[in-house]
């Protein structure tokens, strides 16, 4: 049987998201031959070449209203299709030399993107700071993502709306209980980028004539992307078995009724289920009965059907690991959009993606999917056996650097791994998800340098006490502050992830949460951070209790359900929806600041009046507060 397994549009560029590689990686263990293709890479090598700008060019012509952005483009596209096949290269590692002339003031159409990205000069010296005098690589990558960031805004304005980089119609599909919005889509007039959407899944069926196909659906801004492949696949082969997974299945359509998904998708595989998908790949080829394949979503007789056979799982120190085979690795490409070093991890270079082990060994944060198996089932990975997945990677990919995707991974793991890495002379470079618990100690954070670690990402959440005993995180803001610094203090570079809008959470707490993350950045305890809205999903312990945690749940109407997880609700006491609405901006401003070192010796009111226009309460938050807990 010939199987393809599909990446839709959109995510990140500058290397694989590793679904399709762990599933190949799988079936060629079991002995089935599979092709991957990543249409999300083909999709932005399309619209980012001289062809496909003459056809964002052609529409954006005809285009009315604001004419800042697109007037700009059109001014200057013959420079802009002289140049973009040539920076695309550049990103790609390909050309190294051209950063000599990206630098140099006249390669580059310089549009709103240029004026707006930290506020700077774009003169030799005003970037000294960032670059050094002689950071011309660097410089080059900065200019170049800055560049691709200007065509994006042509498009978002002058084409698609929808289409930003790493994501593609969104809303469509984020947390949305109905699944007409995507059908209405999918039925009017399409853009240009849907016409590319359009163009490569003909391709990839003429090029692999598969008879079944597996497709992701990690995000929301994939979901749209993925039933417009799905529909044009059934339009020219409608033999053709079509299933989809992925982390978006796993926790949002977890209670899909809604028949209508299945005119494009035959199967829904949820969790990480493998075996399922083997057990499916078995009863296509009649070997066994399709009431044998685990835990699968189905349309019979006009209803939404799952199979009762039990649901199997593949232990990670037997799985094989992930398999890049067949993705044009050379062709994904680097950006460079903020100075910050640890934000452009994400976006900038070509990591290996892996997982430590699946779940979460804590499993208790009160907003978490704690009753998900891809959070409740924890299931390590053997040192040895990892070390050997990654050498078995850095020969099939020549590629070193390495990616960990976990929830959480464990510090007594860590430890035997980098142990393992330092006995085996494996030299590789790698970051990680993990909790700032105690057991990441000033010694174990050295040892992890040692090895290879370079950065360290986390929840941090809300940082007070109150609210972090009320989310169930099992850490306290003095014990994060120690073990982050320690982080720093070897050399590791720190990510928080940072929540507001917490139930309870007063306008007043949202101020002292803020100079709290003043204090860690003016400390060195951290690098980056990022705020998220707090948001009530249908697999937490606050949906399941909410007068446990002072919310009330909104219940919904719909009696044929497409996406289910953001739950609507109604905090009880703290501050509105409306004014966590308004301070948001000041939040990001203030974070925005912090990540280059600037604004740290303001007082937090000050980004929530010029920028958020509201007057908060001061904070009585010690100054020192911080400091003092690094000395404790």
């Amino acid at each position: 049987m010939a199987i393809l397994l599909i990446t839709p549009p959109m995510t990140q560029l500058n290397t694989p998201y590793p679904a399709t590689p762990y599933l190949t990686g799988f079936l060629k263990k079991e002995g089935l031959a599979c092709d991957q293709v990543d249409l999300s890479l083909e999709l932005a090598r399309r619209i980012f070449s001289s062809s496909g700008l003459e056809r964002i060019r052609k529409v954006v012509e005809k285009k009315r209203g604001n004419y800042a952005i697109r007037g700009f483009f059109l001014r200057n596209f013959s420079q802009y299709s002289k140049t973009i096949e040539s920076v695309i290269h550049f990103l790609q590692g390909r050309d190294s030399t051209l950063a000599y002339r990206i630098v140099e003031g006249s390669f580059l159409p310089r549009g709103q993107a240029f004026k707006n990205a930290e506020q700077l000069d774009y003169d030799e010296d005003g970037l000294s700071w960032a670059f050094g005098s002689l950071g011309v690589q660097d410089r080059a990558k900065y200019f170049a993502s800055l560049y691709l960031d200007d065509l994006v805004s042509v498009i978002r304005e002058g084409v698609d709306e929808r289409f930003v980089f790493a994501r593609y119609a969104e809303k469509l599909a984020a947390s949305q209980p109905s699944f007409l919005p995507i059908k209405r889509a999918l039925k009017a007039k399409p853009s240009v980028i849907d016409e590319f959407i359009d163009e490569l899944s003909i391709e990839v069926i003429k090029k692999y004539e598969p008879e079944l196909i597996g497709i992701t659906l990690p995000f929301p801004g994939n979901v749209y992307a993925a039933f417009r492949i799905a529909k044009q696949i059934k339009n020219i082969r409608p033999e053709v078995k079509i299933v989809a997974g992925g982390g978006f299945v796993n926790t949002e359509l977890r209670f899909l009724s809604e028949p209508d998904v299945f005119d494009y998708f035959d199967f829904v595989c949820p969790d990480a289920n493998e075996a399922g998908f083997l057990a499916l790949i078995k009863s296509q080829l009649g070997k066994h009965s399709f009431e044998k394949v685990p835990d699968i979503l189905f349309r019979r007789k006009g209803r939404v059907q799952r199979t009762s056979a039990k649901a199997l799982s593949v232990s990670l120190s037997n799985h094989p690991g992930p398999s890049y085979q067949g993705l044009a690795l050379e062709n994904y490409f680097s950006l460079f959009e903020m100075l910050n070093p640890m934000f452009r991890l994400w976006s900038d270079g070509r990591w290996n993606k892996l997982t430590i082990a699946r779940g979460c060994y804590w499993r208790k944060c009160s907003f978490c999917d704690t009753c998900l198996p891809y959070i409740s089932d924890y299931d390590p990975c053997r040192a040895d056996v990892l070390v050997q997945k990654i050498e078995r990677l850095i020969e099939e990919t020549g590629n070193s650097g390495f990616h960990f995707v976990d929830e959480a991974a464990p510090p007594a793991f860590i430890r035997a791994f980098a142990l393992k890495l330092l006995e085996r002379r494996t030299v590789i470079t790698w970051w990680a998800n993990i909790r700032f618990e105690k057991s990441f100690t000033p010694e174990l954070a050295a040892l992890m340098a040692k090895s290879g670690c370079v950065a360290v990402t986390g929840g941090l959440e809300v940082p007070l006490n109150r609210l972090l005993g009320l989310m169930q995180k099992g850490v306290t803001v003095e014990q994060v502050a120690r073990v982050t610094r320690g982080f720093s203090d070897a050399g590791i570079m720190v990510h928080a992830y940072l929540i507001y809008g917490a139930p309870t959470q007063t306008v007043k707490e949202t101020v002292d949460a803020l100079e709290v993350v003043r204090q860690l950045f003016a400390n060195n305890c951290v690098q980056s951070a990022y705020w998220h809205r707090f948001s009530v999903t249908a697999h937490s312990k606050v949906f399941q209790r909410p007068a446990d945690y002072g919310v009330r749940i909104r219940k919904s109407k719909a009696t044929k359900v497409f996406s289910v997880n953001d739950i609507a609700f109604k905090a009880l006491s703290g501050a509105t929806s409306g004014e966590n609405d308004r301070l948001v901006s000041g939040l990001n401003a203030a974070l925005y600041n912090y990540m280059s070192g600037i604004g740290l010796e303001f007082e937090p009111s000050f980004w929530f009046k010029k920028y958020g226009k509201m007057k908060v309460p001061e904070s009585d938050m010690p100054r020192d507060y911080i400091a003092r807990a690094l000395r404790l």
